[in-house]
This record gives structure tokens, sequence and C-alpha cells, in this order.
């Protein structure tokens, strides 16, 4: 039984990683968030706090619920398009015309007020605005736990703390970038990437919409 627990539970964290690993929207702005010093921690929680609840709701068996209303992921793609897209052009703008002193924050610099609440807002917005979040954890890995019998809630948590584990790695591990992100070339181009995936994203999930 306790091999089985095991087993379980290492294929639950292993599909969790495969699913949240790839380079998406949520993944560079914490890279970035990270990069920064700025909202690393409810940023973090927040990503691994919804993957947690929603890959609960798939465990539970919520999916067939999802699938009953396809109209209400179609919403969700619109919206959640248009919002990355809007958000690489303003990445795009930055690397076009950068901030004076843009580079400080990679060392820790005081960030401009009320730009945590913003960091919250958009982490929420990136997370539950995109229905491949939902695709992912409400019915993949709640189907993939299915299978599992009396164990898919033992393959439910392997998946969240894969996701905790991922997370709390991208946010706390971007940090070892500041020597390098001191400099304001440096900034344009990780910003240039985080305007590439975002508006790419952006513009795959209104052509599915």
């Amino acid at each position: 039984m306790t091999h089985g627990i095991i087993t379980a539970a290492l294929a639950g964290f292993g599909t969790g990683l495969s699913l949240i690993m790839a380079i998406g929207a949520q993944n560079a702005f914490v890279l970035r968030q990270g990069a920064r010093r700025h909202a690393v921690l409810p940023v973090v929680a927040i990503c691994a706090v919804s993957d947690a609840l929603l890959i609960t709701l798939g465990v539970a068996g919520v999916g067939a619920f999802v699938t009953a209303w396809p109209a209400a992921l179609t919403v969700v793609g619109l919206a959640g398009g248009t919002f990355l897209i809007g958000y690489g052009v303003l990445a795009a703008r930055r690397v076009l015309y950068p901030a004076p002193g843009a580079a400080l924050t990679a060392d820790g610099a005081a960030p401009a007020p009320g730009s945590a609440r913003r960091a919250v807002l958009t982490c929420l917005a990136m997370t539950w605005l995109n229905p491949h979040v939902y695709l992912d954890t409400v019915l993949l890995v709640g189907s993939l736990a299915a299978d599992r019998g009396d164990l898919r809630w033992v393959f439910g948590i392997g998946a969240a703390v894969s996701s905790l584990a991922w997370f709390g790695a991208l946010g706390y591990g971007a940090r070892l970038l500041s020597g390098l992100l001191s400099r304001p070339a440096a900034w344009r181009v990780l910003d240039g990437f985080v305007a590439v995936t975002m508006v790419t994203m952006g513009g795959l999930l209104l052509a599915r919409a």
C-alpha cells in the first residue's frame, strides 16, 4: 500500500511539473517578478494556491461541468487573450522606451507605490483568464487522477506540490540573475522575451476562442 501511495504521488508530481514547466505567460510573469525581487511571495502563492484549487476541483470530478459549458471557456479565452496582448504591448514599450533607473530594481530598489497591488491583480488575471489552466488542471489532471481509483487524491496532492515547487523555484531562483540584470540592456532583453511570450499566447487564445 505504501508503495502504491508513493507511486501515485510521484506520478502526480511528474504530471503537474510537465504541464507547468513549458514557458508561458504565467511563468514569464513570475520570472520577471522574481528577477525584480518584487511581490514574489504573493505572486508565487497565487499561482500555487490557484493550481491547488483547480486540481482539487478536477480530482473531485468537476471536469464534467467544464466540458458542459464550452461557451464559458470561449469567453475566458477572449478576455484572457486580450489581456495578455495588452500586457505584451506594455512590455514591448519598455523595450523601446526603458524607464530611467529601471535596472535598479534588480538590486531590490523600492518599486513605485501601488505596484505590488498591480502585480497581484495582474497575476490573478493571468492565472484565471487562461482557459489552458482549466484544461490542464481540471480536465487533464482530473482525468488522470480518476485512473488512480482510491489513490486519486494522492495523485492530486503530488500535482499540487509540483506546482508549489516549480513556482517557488522560478520566483525565488530568478534573483540569481540580479547581477546580470543590473544592466539596463539585460532588462530590455527580458522584457522582449516577456512581450513575445505574452503576445504569442494572447494571439493563440484569441484564435482558439
